[in-house]
């Protein structure tokens, strides 16, 4: 089976391709529909999800034009959007066979496709084989797809219920990552204190907060395998591994009170300065203050931790690393506020190390 993307996000496509993948099902992409249609011309696929809103004629018209061509209208069209403009009775009158609003749960998407694309192959297309790992990665999305439900139904609650959420999601990943809930809860400490020295209104503002505290809740959706291994990981798993950042971003998408820098975190928190980092390859003052700021309170702790695959390494060798990654790793402001507040960003560790 063949599908056919089209989304402007190169992250969210990513994230899609991923899940596909794992069921053995081959992902075609493209960022506007012109490239769509030079690939329809090639060869039709099975199916086609297509965002609504892109740079020049829209996924809404390109849905009409599939749609009224013969050789194209059978094909299923799934239509993403994340904008208030794209309605459902705008998507159904463009002809469309499922409609989804942003964020949305990559199984609900894979579950809407297949039962399409099996409605005209006869038989559902998901793979009759599928491996130990790739059951896991569904039974994770499907753990997501609750949990997303759960925090649309939380929207209309007061702050306190926000922040039970919030515990909530600290404890789920407790449970997936060991020592994730320390590591979160140090690493917001330091980034907070790093924020005084360079954005004090950042350090009070809780969707900050929040961001930093969440900021490895996509990780729910990566297999236990691969955040526990033991040995450096494989070119694949490592590509599984990053999709962690938009996951998050798309879990949290639609709570009110992480909009703005708490998101940005989220999704841009392995971003570099030097512009390799992912998942938008973003450069110097291009990736978000909060994300460039969480970035050395990130490494500082992972660096002084231990992981599976390695032992924690010493204070001083975590502040020579950050040093030596001014520049291109990290922003060299916030590697300059990291040495005026090295004596309080030592002391929380050593507050959490005797707790």
């Amino acid at each position: 089976m063949r599908l056919l993307l089209v989304d402007d996000d190169a992250g969210l496509r990513a994230l899609v391709r991923t899940t596909f993948e794992a069921v053995e099902v081959e992902v075609e992409e493209a960022e506007h529909v012109a490239g769509a249609r030079r690939a329809v011309d090639v060869s039709a696929p099975d199916a086609i999800v297509l965002d609504v809103t892109m740079p020049g004629v829209s996924g809404l018209d390109f849905c009409r034009e599939l749609k009224a061509d013969l050789t194209t209208a059978t094909i299923p069209v799934v239509l993403l959007t994340g904008s208030e403009t794209g309605t459902r009775a705008g998507a159904q009158a463009a002809g469309c066979d499922a409609y989804l609003r942003k964020p949305f749960s990559p199984l609900e998407l894979l579950a809407v496709v297949e039962r399409l694309a099996g409605g005209l192959h006869g038989t559902p297309f998901r793979a009759s084989k599928r491996t130990e790992p790739e059951e896991q990665l569904f039974l994770y999305a499907r753990d997501l797809r609750h949990i997303l439900e759960i925090e649309r139904g939380q929207r209309l609650l007061l702050q306190k219920a926000y922040q039970e959420t919030v515990s909530a999601l600290a404890s789920a990943l407790e449970t997936k990552d060991t020592g994730t809930r320390a590591h979160s809860q140090r690493v917001q400490r330091y980034a907070i204190e790093l924020a005084r020295l360079v954005a004090p209104e950042l350090a009070d503002e809780q969707s900050a907060q929040y961001g930093f505290l969440l900021h490895d809740v996509g990780k729910i959706g990566i297999p236990d395998q691969i955040l526990q291994k033991p040995k450096p990981l494989t070119e694949a798993e490592e590509r599984l591994m990053q999709t962690h950042t938009v996951l998050g971003e798309q879990m949290l998408g639609g709570v009110a009170f992480l909009r703005g820098a708490g998101l940005e975190v989220v999704r841009h928190h392995h971003e570099r300065w030097d512009g390799a980092g992912y998942p938008d390859g973003l450069r110097g003052e291009e990736i978000p203050l909060g994300a460039r700021i969480f970035a050395v309170a990130d490494s500082l702790d992972a660096i002084t931790s231990t992981r599976p695959y390695r032992r924690a390494r010493s204070w001083d060798y975590a502040r020579s690393d950050i040093f030596d990654e001014a520049g291109r790793q990290f922003d060299p402001e916030i590697v300059q506020a990291f040495r005026e507040a090295e004596p309080r960003l030592r002391a929380i560790s050593v507050e959490f190390a005797a707790a």
